[in-house]
């Protein structure tokens, strides 16, 4: 469990320094970074519950990466050079996420815990 809970960190704080660094530095859609890079902020609304290991924000932070993970696939799909694989890199890290929460959701439930 303790491992599902690392990688659920290690993968939302990656996610929220990648969309802040893709469009203000790397591949920003306008020269001199974007107010695009704002998309980051609502990753911080699960933050502290994923890091205290609370159940219940296990359970509805993924389904608010789901919408980075289709911005994600959407720009891969539409973009070109670096933009395109850091929305790979989007896509990868929102799956890791989503994967390894609804895991450490599952596994923490109450019932498992007998």
């Amino acid at each position: 469990m303790k491992i599902l809970q690392t990688v659920s960190a290690v993968s939302l704080i990656a996610l929220i320094f990648l969309s802040v660094a893709w469009e203000l530095w790397l591949a920003p859609i306008r020269p001199g970074g974007s107010l695009l890079a704002l998309k980051a902020l609502p990753l911080l609304l699960p933050l502290m519950g994923i890091l205290k290991g609370r159940r219940y924000t296990y359970q509805w932070a993924p389904m608010l990466v789901l919408a980075y993970f289709t911005e994600g696939v959407a720009r891969a799909w539409s973009d070109t050079g670096l933009s395109a694989w850091l929305a790979g890199g989007e896509v990868a890290l929102s799956v890791t996420f989503f994967l390894a929460a609804i895991y450490y959701a599952k596994f923490s439930a109450p019932s498992r815990q007998a």
